[in-house]
């Protein structure tokens, strides 16, 4: 057998040469055991060598080795499972660089799909060793993202990579333009002792020119071509696909405000001191939308194959504006939410759509969709239609307009233009402006909503 301490100076140390380790001895070193990329090459003086059959004893052995076996316990970071319909997507940055430490549960690196970001944290605490993509590449599910070598990081924290280049003395300049400058005395000294003689001036006769005359003042020509992101993508397709295929008809109404603008005089602020949500149109505008949708099932509705789905449930998709594009967030069973809890998610929604929180759950489905272009202070406008969802209704900005009522008088009021835009394959016109009408009167009354 083996001696202990040559067996222990095998396992733990990279042998560059076999030739003097007997045959028995050499299946105890196995592949992985070798260090095949050590970062300094390892010199050994054997001053004597004696084996006797499984006994092998080196002496006076001096050896330099770099080894290291936490590379062989390296953590492979792979891109996580998006959802059934997403298989890729583009890395967009990783949040560090290689030779840098990691926490466990710290993010590494963002994945931007065509619906939200991914973000991909470190299964452990160690060392970045190798980084395999670079921002704006296609990564697709279960590719290896990074390596990353366990342990904990020294005390005084990970070296830049860049430490190990010698900077280059700053004295060694100094020389050079200390000699320069005696150079350019002497060659100015003599130039300097000449001076020029006065050149007697020629006074031109003023010439016409037919030229264009040139601009002093520049302005600038540049273009900034930039590559689009897979969610603005995303949308691109699936807006031209709604128009490819609904038979999309707008539909217009306007309604008068006066009956929401003093509800929510009266109420906002008790509302904000229990609930702490400030009180809008959105929720009055969903809840009124679920109520007519009970009248025309169609706007609920969805065609699919050749065949007509109607649902007895409302998910509402909100159009929120984010620097990325437009997302829809969905409010499940809306019509079963009263008017306050449908502003809590709506709140809730926007809030992790602004901060790219949002998951795809929060995107799935939806039946029918709201935007509010009037917080942008649009007056009127054409939504066009969420497919695969039947309808939309665009709000508007609230603008005052002379109105004549019934008694024939003229006022100045409140008033919104709605825009209601349907599927004509599956929503005849009738029914669109019977929707809209009945979400008119439940806004200019909300006291009806209390009655259905």
């Amino acid at each position: 057998m083996l001696s202990r301490s040559v067996r222990n100076s095998i396992k733990s140390q990279s042998i560059k040469s076999m030739k003097l380790v007997p045959t028995s001895a050499k299946i105890l070193v196995s592949h992985e055991t070798i260090n095949a990329n050590l970062n300094k090459r390892c010199y050994s003086v054997y001053n004597k060598t004696n084996y006797n059959k499984n006994q092998i004893k080196f002496t006076n052995v001096s050896c330099n080795f770099n080894y290291n076996l936490k590379r062989f316990n390296s953590t492979s970071v792979k891109v996580p499972p998006m959802a059934e319909s997403l298989t890729e997507g583009s890395l967009k940055e990783f949040s560090k660089s290689v030779g840098e430490y990691i926490k466990e549960d710290e993010l590494l690196a963002t994945i931007e799909t065509d619906k939200i970001d991914i973000e991909v944290n470190s299964p452990v605490t160690g060392k970045i060793v190798k980084l395999n993509f670079k921002p704006e590449d296609t990564v697709t599910v279960g590719e290896e993202l990074a390596v990353i070598e366990p342990g904990e990081a020294p005390a005084g924290g990970a070296a830049p990579a860049a430490s190990d280049a010698a900077p280059t003395p700053a004295k060694e300049e100094a020389p050079a333009q200390t000699q320069a400058a005696p150079a350019q005395t002497q060659a100015a000294a003599p130039a300097a002792s000449k001076p020029a003689a006065p050149t007697p001036k020629k006074e031109a006769p003023p010439a016409i020119s037919l030229e264009e005359p040139v601009r002093t003042t520049s302005f600038s020509r540049n273009e900034n071509k930039i590559k689009m992101n897979r969610m603005r993508l995303r949308i691109a397709e699936r807006l031209k696909e709604s128009q490819n295929t609904a038979a999309s008809l707008t539909t217009f109404n306007e309604v008068d405000m006066s009956a929401v603008l003093e509800m929510r005089k009266l109420y906002k602020d008790e509302i904000i001191k229990k609930t702490g949500t400030k009180f809008g149109f959105m929720g009055l505008f969903s809840k009124a939308s679920t109520l007519a949708a009970k009248d025309i099932p169609g706007i609920n509705g969805a065609i699919v194959d050749d065949s007509i789905v109607y649902r007895d449930y409302c998910d509402i998709s909100i159009a929120v504006a984010t620097p990325k594009g437009l997302v829809t967030p969905v409010i499940r069973n809306a019509e079963s939410l009263s008017v306050l809890e449908i502003e809590n998610e709506i709140v809730r929604l926007s809030t992790k759509a602004r901060s790219n929180k949002l998951t795809l759950e929060d995107m799935t489905g939806g039946t029918f969709t709201i935007s509010n272009g009037g917080v942008f202070g649009s007056l009127m406008g054409t939504p066009i239609i969420n497919t695969p969802q039947t309808a939309v209704l665009g709000l508007h900005g609230v603008k005052q307009r002379p109105v004549t009522l019934p008694d024939g008088k003229i006022e100045s009021r409140p008033m919104m233009y709605l825009a209601l835009t349907y599927d004509h394959r599956l929503v005849d016109g009738r029914e669109a402006v019977i929707f809209l009408r009945t979400v008119k009167e439940l806004i200019e009354d909300p006291r009806k909503m209390l009655l259905f």
